[in-house]
């Protein structure tokens, strides 16, 4: 069984996801948002095996650099964000100095891609490549938890104006892929509540199947 974990992190409040199977001093964690304190001392006396990242915006990987210095641990992003880590103007961070100061960290340690296939903490994680966001946004399905990132909302549905981002794409990501999953899996958001495919197939205002 999946145990699943969220932290509400930072002023743009994103979700930090801490994971754990059959063993619960081992895990990893999608998104390690900024000021992740009550992440970190969650983590303390654990194994971290990877630090996942649906996409590199400077809101879901503002933790990446403590923690992984801290748990010596391996960080996964898609192969078309690979210079968002260490890019302040990429990641988005020098672009709202109100929100975030100039964050950057090394590149990861491993490129993500469609259909790959993670074998984690005793689970399978499936890639899925799912842009729109931004371009190498992805989600990762671990039998029916889905954590999508900034790609699906519950009832929205992630912005398309940020650079990298766009529309076509992202409704292609949520008809193509997403919403072809089981209705009854559920849905792991990067921001605000968990919701289901079934209930934004039918509710989303934005994206409909």
């Amino acid at each position: 069984m999946l145990n699943v974990r969220s932290f509400n992190l930072g002023p743009l409040q994103t979700n930090a996801y801490l994971l754990t199977g059959s063993d619960p001093g081992r895990g990893i964690i999608i998104d390690p948002g900024m000021n992740p304190a009550a992440l970190v001392r969650s983590i303390a006396g654990m194994e971290i095996e990877a630090i996942l990242l649906t996409h590199a915006h400077f809101d879901h990987m503002g933790g990446v650099d403590e923690i992984r210095k801290l748990k010596n641990c391996p960080v996964y992003l898609h192969s078309l964000e690979s210079e968002w880590l260490s890019s302040p103007k990429l990641n988005g961070s020098l672009k709202w100095p109100d929100v975030a100061p100039p964050l950057s960290t090394d590149p990861a340690e491993y490129d993500l891609a469609e259909g790959q296939i993670l074998e984690l903490i005793g689970h399978s994680f499936r890639v899925f490549h799912t842009p729109g966001h931004s371009p190498g946004s992805v989600s990762f399905l671990c039998g029916d938890d889905l954590f999508s990132g900034d790609v699906l909302f519950k009832l929205g549905v992630g912005r398309t104006d940020l650079p990298g981002g766009k529309e076509r794409d992202l409704v292609d990501s949520l008809r193509g892929k997403l919403y072809k999953l089981d209705e009854e899996v559920k849905v792991y958001p990067g921001h605000g509540p968990r919701t289901t495919i079934g209930f934004e197939r039918v509710q989303n205002p934005y994206v409909t199947l």
